[in-house]
């Protein structure tokens, strides 16, 4: 399927090409024919050198869409050197120049899916499938697994475990796979067994087994992976690079085009809803006559701690009463003590419930973010009992990046998760996930939220 795909690619190339001066009734001339022989070859090549039709399983759409348009784009660069040099730009439409350059790998790329949903169709029924063995019964193996076994559209079949802890005769299974053997048998059962995949899970200090796999294993008929432990310390923007001739690993996560886009998005907001910030801010400051906003202090990247910004929604002196209250009811005391927040709480004024409920409350936080103290998207804002007495273990994730005005658990069930481990939890998601795409679909179901009202107090 590779190899006609590989084909398909070539001739939907020059076919579109044709189709496109055809549309735009440009004369066909020998410069065009000369054109589709040089595209056809450079494309052939250019796709393969690529590795466009490597295996895709478990990789997501837009890894292969960028692959195509490394490729594409080094047959388009190719083509303009062709008519620089050889001077024969004149004798070529520029208008289906640019259309076919800029629309060719839109179209490559359905292909691709096309290809895809055919394979899909194929695993959902059996066929096409990838048996897999996994070395080490650990945390990282168990991921794995779980992993593997949310994209049963990869088709991959994991058979079981191998672990030395078979000698120890501690368990004959882990998540639900069998434990096939130690892993000094991985050789004898590979030779009687039709394994596709070896994934390696064994932690970094086991270098003498991983070597010991790799020397005896590659030559029984199995692909071998390394999955590196790293990421049991929730290291997934770990990312490679040069030092002289060394390779390091940089575990600061890549938030450049973050910052940018918190700025710009900010500007964007604070001057669409200076209206409503104007309007709110009269009521709340004709409510009591206190301030209008309201500043409590939390943490940011580094451990930092910054004023975050927020309408005031409570009593004036809400801090002081808080105690008391506290004091006195035993019921709110232990409500308290596991969110860090009341349902009911007697402190709220009549406008703040309003700004509580639609979480309009935040919009200040937008000049906390042109500050830089926070992001638009981010894990929740924390103070430093929150940080020492539940995060733990994610306590140095957490620290990595900027809180969010919004994220995972205000577009989640907000203020109904009961148990705060869940709410780690989703912090912690965001941290090792996140990514432009996520961000925006998180905004779109914060304005949802915002406008629906549920769970939020």
């Amino acid at each position: 399927m590779a190899r006609l795909l590989h084909l398909f690619d070539c001739f939907l190339c020059i076919g579109y090409l044709w189709t496109v001066v055809v549309w735009y009734r440009v004369p066909w001339n020998e410069y065009y024919t000369r054109l589709v022989v040089i595209t056809f070859v450079l494309t052939f090549v250019s796709f393969q050198s690529f590795q466009l039709y490597r295996s895709w399983r478990g990789w997501k759409f837009f890894r292969e869409f960028l692959v195509i348009l490394k490729a594409w784009g080094t047959v388009i660069g190719l083509l303009l050197f062709y008519f620089f040099i050889f001077k024969i730009s004149v004798a070529y439409s520029r208008l289906v120049i640019l259309v076919w350059s800029i629309t060719t790998p839109i179209l490559i790329f359905l292909l691709h899916i096309g290809a895809r949903k055919i394979l899909r169709l194929l695993r959902s029924k059996g066929k096409n499938v990838r048996r897999a063995i996994v070395v080490g019964a650990g945390e990282l193996g168990v991921n794995l697994v779980r992993e593997v076994e949310t994209m049963p559209w990869a088709g991959i079949k994991v058979m079981g475990f191998f672990d030395d802890k078979v000698d120890e005769h501690i368990i004959t299974e882990v998540e639900g796979k069998p434990l096939l053997g130690n892993i000094g048998s991985i050789n004898e059962y590979l030779k009687v067994h039709e394994i596709d995949y070896i994934y390696i899970a064994l932690p970094m200090r086991a270098e003498k087994k991983i070597f010991k796999i790799l020397r005896e294993c590659r030559s029984l008929g199995a692909r071998i992976f390394l999955i590196p432990d790293l990421y049991l310390y929730g290291l997934h923007h770990a990312e490679i690079q040069s030092l002289g001739s060394m390779l390091i690993l940089n575990f600061n996560p890549n938030t450049e085009w973050k910052r940018s886009f918190d700025v710009v998005f900010s500007l964007m907001a604070l001057v669409a809803t200076l209206p409503v910030t104007l309007v709110i801010a009269l009521l709340v400051k004709l409510s009591d006559g206190g301030p209008v906003f309201y500043k409590h202090q939390r943490i940011t990247a580094a451990g930092k701690k910054f004023n975050c910004l927020k309408f005031r929604t409570m009593r004036v002196g809400a801090d002081r009463e808080l105690q008391k209250i506290l004091a006195t009811d035993e019921e709110m005391r232990r409500e308290w003590q596991q969110s860090y927040k009341l349902k009911s709480d007697p402190r709220v004024t009549g406008i703040g419930k309003i700004l509580r409920r639609t979480s309009l409350d935040e919009l200040p936080q937008f000049l906390n973010v042109l500050r830089g103290d926070m992001s638009v998207v981010g894990a929740r804002p924390i103070v430093d009992n929150e940080l020492n007495g539940y995060y733990k273990e994610s306590a140095g994730r957490y620290c990595s990046m900027k809180p969010g005005i919004t994220g995972p658990w205000q577009v989640g069930r907000r203020s109904n998760v009961e148990d705060y481990g869940e709410r780690v939890q989703m912090d912690d998601w965001y941290i090792l996930n996140y990514s432009l795409w996520t961000d925006i679909k998180i905004i779109i179901k914060t304005v949802y939220c915002m406008v629906k009202g549920n769970g939020a107090y």
